[in-house]
């Protein structure tokens, strides 16, 4: 396993629809793996592989410690309620911003094996899981947030 470099705004990749996977090669796998270790050095909960200079439709989320989840090909297929709440991203580190998303989801995935699963997820789990799927599609929280893109450290003083 090794921690990859991170892209980040500015870099072109993170605009770029990324492409289905087909199969799960060795390559594919060791990505994977990959993810997940450059996703906790990093204190993410979740990261695509855009992030990472892949443009492939694969994520990585954990949220519960110790539990990541590998997402390929996700779709989400259900929305339901809302949420608004601060969202940071690995790719624009020191920022955060308000951002409206859904408060449960119905995501739709293969694993590492190709076979697919469901899940049914909110709060975090599902902003997270949004945010992920954003990337996979070109798109980033920037664009999507309410009032102004703020620095980390100031919202940490308003949170206190």
């Amino acid at each position: 396993m090794a921690i990859r470099n991170l892209r980040f705004l500015g870099d072109d990749i993170l605009l770029k629809p990324c492409k289905r996977i087909d199969a799960v090669t060795d390559r594919i796998r060791i990505l994977a793996e990959d993810m997940i270790e450059t996703m906790r050095f990093s204190k993410g909960v979740g990261l695509a592989a855009p992030q990472v200079g892949i443009l492939k439709r694969m994520m990585v989320v954990e949220v519960e410690e110790g539990n990541p989840i590998v997402f390929i090909n996700p779709e989400i297929t259900q929305r339901e309620g809302e949420q608004l709440g601060l969202e940071g991203c690995l790719s624009i580190p020191g920022k955060t911003g308000m951002v409206r998303r859904p408060q449960k989801i119905h995501v739709k995935a293969y694993d590492l094996d190709m076979k697919e699963f469901e899940l049914d997820v909110e709060d975090l789990f599902a902003r997270a899981v949004c945010h992920e799927c954003d990337h996979l599609d070109g798109k980033l929280y920037v664009d999507l947030i309410e009032g102004e893109l703020m620095d980390s450290e100031a919202d940490e003083e308003v949170a206190e």
